[in-house]
């Protein structure tokens, strides 16, 4: 095992004294391996850890700390050699204090000079205390722009204060055109500046040793002379004249002393005059604070502060207190005026309500103000509602908004539920309302939001404020009893009638001034003329009836929250069923109308599924009207389900199976609408890079691609849109959906029928009948022909027409794509069956020619055979004599592939692939 290392041992020290914070050299011993082997060094009991640099195993530095001991031994403490020993001492020199007026001799570290007077305006920082120009050298910038050289230098900083200082950078910034020399020059300014700074304070001490010496020397000269002279007495003496110097001396400075102690003596004073002032500053700003809070509504800090002083100064026997405290008294009376008749005004809140009841409480007002609130409250609801029918039946009012009844800006029932309701009912296929939507607003649902203005915005916090009388917290929100307290408390039991009264009669009279607007008919004939006279007012959609009926359900629910008995709600209930059932026929009237202008909106454009937007459209439409219908046929506390209703569920189910004929009916419009111009020929040039461009915004299709994108919409609905209804249909609830969805499908297919038909006869029937034309073209004979050399041109048209068709149904819809070429290559192979059947004989080379013409399209159709046209191309290849020679074989295989090989291209469109149509 290896020796363990002695401990450490201090041998020497330098300086040996000096005051804290002295920077020290610790010589010694055994003093560490290395920084992390250094864990203790204390100098006079004090530990300088913190502050100590390991240097070597026989030197440290550190700064000397603020110790307690004035002399103290230097231990050196490591992990190897633990703790160690020392051979001398540090005395720790305590600086003496002096007052504010003695000379005192300050060491002063040398450091460059700031111009405070060049430099005032800007910030000042401990690191901007350094040297403006560090080498010593007249500074010759050049002209290298900053961004090159950050560019240069990424993430470093010509700044010799930051961590990431660069000494190239500053170089190329501030000595760019110094010469080699100037930078020697600086070189050995940095070296005496770092020399300077490490000799520190010694340094200073022996630079000015001589000035010591000869103030010694003067000093000593001074003495001898005195001495000498032996006059010390004598007036003109240089002893005397010395004296009375000082003499002066100390007179001035006791002068300046005494100044000192004036001024705080006198700050002392004002001080103590300022909080005396301080101290009785609310009272003396108490009237004034109460007139300025008074003003800004500010009740609550004018009750505190009232209290606060009449607890400081009610009993007060001070004349110029009990002046100022008579004028608080006047004001908090007029307090109590004002407040009585902010509480009486109509409209208010019933938070203002319970806070001016409060407060008068709190002020300790006389009377009952809580129940004159109340009833004025019930005469101004009343009124409102009154004011309701004659302001809408005389034409004075054109439009709602806020319940504008003397300022009160609370939001309108309408204004509240407007943005709900937009979503529910088939608002998208109607212009957006415009900022002005409520001057159009019906008059008879600007009448019903009014009045639900009032019951729901005034009548909960009515019920609230005579709870809150009755309990008694109007005066006291701990509900702590008091003579108050008690008093209300009697005066609501006695007075519990009268506002079951109040309550039954607004009820009344909410009911009949609603049925006056939209059922008039059920008002007996002589309350129409109070509660009647809409007779010449716009009739209202089925979106606006839901709109009532929100209206009526919200009031219904406000008055169920007062705890009113069912018998006088029982009202509200038939009239919310009679608008149920009409609303739900008028939403599906209108749907119809709706259903019947999708057909304007149809653009042509169609997605990557060959679908336009109409499908979507139409689902959309019919989402939107379940969606408005959902609120309306929606069960509430108390409500019946009208759909159980057997003359509603018929009706309900006979105008949605017509909305469904009514967009298919559409659909049969848009397709056989005429075409303007001349008609298209199948035959194009395929070589044009313009003919199957993409279908763009005002494009106008051809009356085949209308049929087209009509069959694809077709299939879409028959596929998705019909089953989706449904499962709307019966999510909502609406019965009967297995009816609709079988009368709409049995429509849809026979509109899809008919389309095809039309489709396939304008497209096959041109190709076919361009056969027989072709294959006799130039008198070609099967009987007397030459060798065959390739396939003749009329097939290559006939291909290139049914490429033509694929084309066009691939730009609609690729999965109409195989239904449309298998029928036309039926129709084609029907055709060639037939010509070949009628051929009489073939010579050899003319059986070999129709050979290969019945392969080669054979092979390029393949993928859209059926049984059919498979059965009709055997049916022609045995028409035609069996090829005898090995020759005419390898021919006719030439032949195939000379074919297949040019028409590479063409027929490409023919390969299944994974190639979507383009969007359009």
């Amino acid at each position: 095992m290896s020796r363990a290392r002695q401990p450490p041992l201090v041998t020497g020290i330098s300086p040996k004294e000096g005051a804290a914070w002295t920077k020290v050299t610790i010589r010694g011993e055994n003093l560490g391996t290395g920084p992390v082997d250094l864990i203790g060094l204390s100098i006079c009991g004090h530990n300088c850890l913190l502050t100590a640099e390991w240097m070597s195993a026989s030197k440290i530095v550190c700064r000397v700390g603020p110790a307690k001991d004035d002399k103290g031994e230097i231990i050196v403490t490591t992990k190897s050699g633990g703790l160690g020993t020392s051979t001398v001492s540090f005395k720790l020199i305590r600086p003496e204090r002096i007052g504010i007026l003695d000379q005192s001799a300050v060491w002063v570290e040398e450091m460059n000079y700031y111009d405070m007077r060049t430099d005032r305006n800007k910030g000042i920082s401990p690191l901007s205390l350094r040297p403006s120009n560090p080498l010593g050298i007249e500074i010759d910038k050049g002209k290298l722009p900053q961004k090159d050289i950050e560019l240069t230098f990424p993430g470093m900083s010509g700044d010799f204060t930051s961590e990431n200082f660069s000494a190239t950078w500053y170089l190329m910034e501030n000595h760019m055109g110094s010469s080699f020399e100037n930078l020697k020059i600086a070189a050995n300014n940095l070296k005496k500046q770092a020399t300077k700074k490490n000799e520190g304070s010694l340094a200073y001490v022996k630079g000015g040793l001589s000035t010591f010496f000869e103030a010694q020397d003067a000093l000593a000269a001074i003495h001898q002379r005195l001495e000498s002279d032996g006059t010390e007495r004598v007036e003109g003496s240089m002893t005397q004249r010395l004296e009375n110097i000082l003499n002066r001396a100390s007179d001035t400075a006791d002068t300046l002393f005494q100044e000192v102690l004036g001024r705080k003596d006198k700050a002392d004073s004002t001080r103590n005059a300022l909080n005396v002032l301080q101290r009785f500053k609310f009272l003396f700003n108490l009237p004034l604070n109460i007139e300025r809070n008074i003003q800004k509504g500010d009740y609550d800090v004018v009750i505190n502060d009232y209290e606060k002083a009449k607890s400081l100064f009610g009993n007060t026997e001070v004349p110029v207190f009990k002046k100022v405290y008579a004028e608080v008294e006047m004001r908090i009376g007029a307090l109590r005026s004002l407040l009585l008749e902010k509480l009486l005004q109509t409209p208010s809140t019933l938070h203002d309500q319970k806070r001016y009841i409060r407060y008068l409480s709190d002020l300790h007002a006389p009377g009952d103000p809580a129940w004159q609130c109340i009833y004025a409250q019930h005469k101004w609801i009343l009124q409102l509602m009154q004011n309701c029918r004659d302001e809408f039946i005389s034409g004075q009012r054109v439009g709602v908004g806020a319940l504008d009844q003397e300022g009160d800006t609370r939001p309108s029932a309408l204004g509240r539920l407007s943005h709900t309701a937009s979503l529910k009912r088939g608002g998208s296929l109607r212009t957006p309302r415009p900022s002005t939507w409520r001057f159009e607003t019906p008059q008879q649902v600007q009448f019903v939001e009014k009045l639900s203005d009032v019951v729901i915005g005034q009548l909960p916090n009515f019920w609230k404020l005579w709870i809150s009388y009755v309990n008694g917290s109007l005066f006291s929100e701990t509900g702590e009893k008091s003579g108050q307290v008690e008093k209300s408390k009697k005066n609501a039991r006695q007075r519990q009638n009268d506002f079951k009264k109040m309550i039954e009669e607004m009820i009344n009279r909410l009911v009949k001034l609603v049925r006056g607007a939209l059922l008039p008919t059920t008002l007996p004939q002589g309350e129409l003329s109070f509660y009647g006279g809409w007779e010449n007012k716009t009739e209202l959609t089925g979106a606006w009836l839901t709109q009532i009926i929100h209206i009526v359900r919200a009031c219904h629910e406000a008055l169920s929250a007062l705890e009113i008995p069912n018998d006088l709600l029982q009202v509200i209930q038939d009239l919310l069923l009679e608008l149920r059932v009409h609303c739900l026929m008028v939403t599906l009237l209108h749907t119809t109308e709706d259903v019947k202008r999708l057909a304007e909106k149809e653009d042509w454009v169609v997605d990557n599924e060959g679908i336009t937007s109409l499908p979507s459209q139409f689902e959309q439409c019919m989402v939107l009207m379940l969606q408005s219908i959902k609120e309306p046929l929606e069960i509430k506390p108390g409500e019946i389900n009208v759909l159980l209703l057997d003359q509603v569920q018929d009706q309900a189910t006979e105008l949605s199976v017509n909305i469904m004929k009514v967009f298919i009916n559409c659909l049969e419009q848009l397709s056989t609408k005429s075409d303007v111009g001349t008609s298209h020929n199948i035959s194009v040039d395929l070589s044009s890079p313009d003919r199957f461009t993409r279908v763009h915004e005002g494009f106008s299709p051809t009356s085949e691609q209308r049929l087209l994108i009509i069959l694809s919409n077709c299939q879409y609905l028959e596929r998705r849109t019909f089953l989706n209804l449904a499962n709307h249909f019966e999510k909502h609830g609406l019965t009967g959906t297995e009816k609709i969805t079988r009368v709409s499908v049995d429509a849809v297919r026979e509109l899809d029928r008919k389309l095809f038909e039309a489709y396939i006869e304008r497209r096959a029937d041109p190709i076919s009948g361009s056969l027989e034309p072709g294959i006799c073209a130039g008198y070609f004979d099967w009987r007397d022909c030459q060798t065959p050399t390739g396939v003749r041109n009329y097939l290559k048209e006939a291909l290139v027409n049914i490429i033509t068709v694929h084309a066009e149904v691939f730009t609609v819809s690729k999965d109409l794509v195989p239904r449309v070429l298998s029928t036309i290559v039926e129709s084609v192979a029907e055709e060639m069956c037939r010509l070949m059947q009628c051929v009489s004989s073939f010579s050899k080379n003319g059986a070999l020619q129709a050979r290969l013409e019945l392969c080669a399209l054979t092979d390029a159709i393949a993928p859209y055979l059926n049984s059919e046209s498979s059965a009709s191309f055997k049916l022609a290849l045995e028409a035609l004599p069996q090829l005898q020679s090995g020759a005419d074989k390898k021919l006719l295989e030439e032949l195939l592939n000379k074919f297949k090989s040019s028409m590479q291209l063409q027929l490409a469109c023919f390969q299944p692939c994974c190639i979507q149509p383009v969007k359009r």
